[in-house]
């Protein structure tokens, strides 16, 4: 396609048709012309607004793009009102691949009731891989928002289903040909379909009923990097049993085909939550069918160590993903 914007046929036909939900609260959403959207909230209620880019991932990038800031305003408390969704694509691009886009949005928005508002679509020669910045509304009770900075000494770290959910989906997706030379295709299969997982709404939703202090999703980083987070936002110490991160197979296989630590690879789908009973949360979260596990506590001071049996390592504040690694990776 042309550098620039869009065609306004193909906005109509390819993106503003895909677009079906909608929310009482948006008053003028997406349309032809209207760089501004308007939303209306109750007089108790707060916006909670989140933006993130989505720029390791091609196939099923728009689930990505919805799940990854929809978790955002999860984990601050918020429920999912309205995106608004910015696409720079290479010149490369052709409409079916934005019509498919848009519909993958579209479908993972109308799962969670949250209506796409706006946005920009642009074919441009800076970028030769599409990326996607989704930025958020979210709405929240002014006297239910959680932070990340909620933490305090002797309060115990759960975490919701399995370390680097979202990497392994993209890697077995992205590189599923290279990773078929080594393991069965009912691993890589399985792999792939890690991209259920990747909302957390539903246990952040059960987190707040729970009275949870602290709460924060777990993207790039990983869980290490996302633990570092906690600590650092409110000045803490942890200490984590490395054996009781909950990590799937598949990912444990993914990660030594690249030589990857999955304990720093991108992991949305998992949620870490600070509480003062992490028992009685676990078991909250498992009566809504979403494996969760206590991981370790929140300790005075600013020592924040893992310990796996009697070796202990000091975590350190997130470095590049693990999953950038891959994406250029060629197996020798």
């Amino acid at each position: 396609m042309k550098v620039g914007k869009i065609p306004e046929n193909v906005l109509k036909r390819s993106v503003l048709k895909q677009i079906k939900t909608t929310r009482e609260e948006v008053l003028i959403g997406a349309g032809v012309g209207e760089d501004c959207a308007i939303l209306a909230l109750a007089e108790d209620e707060v916006f909670v607004v989140s933006t993130d880019p989505i720029t390791g991932a091609t196939e099923d990038i728009g689930r990505l793009a919805v799940h990854v800031t929809a978790n955002d305003l999860a984990s601050s408390g918020a429920e999912p009102v309205a995106l608004f969704v910015s696409a720079l694509l290479p010149e490369s691009t052709e409409e079916p691949q934005i019509r498919e886009m848009v519909c993958q949005m579209e479908e993972t928005c109308a799962a969670m009731h949250i209506q796409i508002a706006g946005g920009h679509t642009e074919i441009t020669g800076a970028v030769n891989r599409p990326i996607l910045t989704v930025t958020g509304v979210g709405k929240a009770k002014r006297d239910r928002v959680v932070t990340t900075r909620g933490a305090r000494p002797g309060q115990s770290v759960v975490m919701s289903k399995w370390a680097g959910l979202e990497g392994t989906s993209i890697l077995a997706k992205e590189h599923e040909k290279e990773l078929l030379s080594k393991y069965p295709s009912y691993i890589i299969d399985e792999a792939k379909a890690f991209d259920r997982f990747l909302s957390i709404v539903p246990e952040a939703a059960t987190a707040v009923k729970s009275g949870v202090t602290a709460m924060h999703d777990v993207t790039e980083g990983g869980i290490f990097g996302a633990l570092w987070e906690i600590a650092e936002s409110t000045g803490v110490g942890l200490e984590i049993d490395l054996k009781k991160i909950p990590i799937r197979q598949e990912t444990i296989e993914i990660c030594e085909f690249f030589e990857l630590n999955p304990y720093e690879l991108i992991s949305s789908g998992s949620l870490l939550m600070v509480t003062d009973d992490g028992l009685e949360l676990v078991r909250n979260l498992e009566n809504e069918g979403i494996p969760a596990a206590v991981i370790g506590w929140i300790r005075e001071g600013n020592d924040r160590v893992v310990i796996n049996d009697d070796e202990k390592r000091f975590l350190e504040p997130p470095k590049s993903d693990e999953l950038y690694k891959a994406i250029t990776y060629h197996k020798e």
